[in-house]
């Protein structure tokens, strides 16, 4: 197996859509329940890329296998620290290694720009036992959980807080972090 991985580009967005699309429709890692068009995609993915944040691409043996990136975890000024990672795997790749890839390459990549803190919000706790794990392998703690906030497929869904702390000591900020209106500060 050959694993790639690199920063995501416009022509990618039709498979990102495509997966994400399969996960809104019969799967409970968003909350939406309505895929969005890939002119919204799009949107997303230049929101993301004006941020400066990173968008990956992983692929095995040269096929799509999956995406993740970070946004910013809150809109307000003292959260400019703080990002939330989305992680989504292709069926057929889960199991082999590229959730974890892509996984460490965005905490790589978030820890280079200066920031705090990464977030993960994991739906469906009764059923994401594997991501729960993988984020615990990577260094991140629960954080807590929000019990039955979201109501999809006629039940009700519980969504796990993992944080990973980039810098644990707490020490001050050695960048300006996100400019939540646009980009890196």
């Amino acid at each position: 197996m050959s694993l790639t991985l690199r920063d995501a580009t416009e022509s990618d967005l039709p498979a990102i859509a495509a997966l994400y699309a399969r996960e809104v429709l019969g799967g409970t890692a968003t909350f939406e329940t309505t895929p969005p068009t890939l002119e919204e995609m799009a949107l997303r993915f230049a929101a993301v890329r004006r941020h400066g944040l990173p968008w990956l691409v992983a692929t095995v043996d040269g096929r799509f296998a999956g995406y993740a990136y970070a946004s910013p975890f809150r809109p307000r000024p003292a959260y400019r620290y703080g990002v939330e990672a989305s992680i989504y795997v292709e069926e057929d790749a889960r199991g082999r290694g590229v959730g974890r890839a892509l996984l460490e390459t965005l905490i790589e990549r978030t820890r280079t720009l200066g920031l705090r803190h990464v977030i993960g919000a994991i739906s469906d706790s009764d059923t994401s036992a594997a991501s729960v794990g993988l984020h615990r392998a990577m260094g991140f703690r629960e954080a807590g959980v929000y019990r039955q906030v979201g109501w999809k497929f006629e039940r009700w869904l519980d969504v796990t807080l993992m944080q990973l702390d980039l810098d644990p000591e707490g020490r001050p900020p050695t960048s300006p972090g996100l400019d939540l209106a646009g980009g890196l500060a």
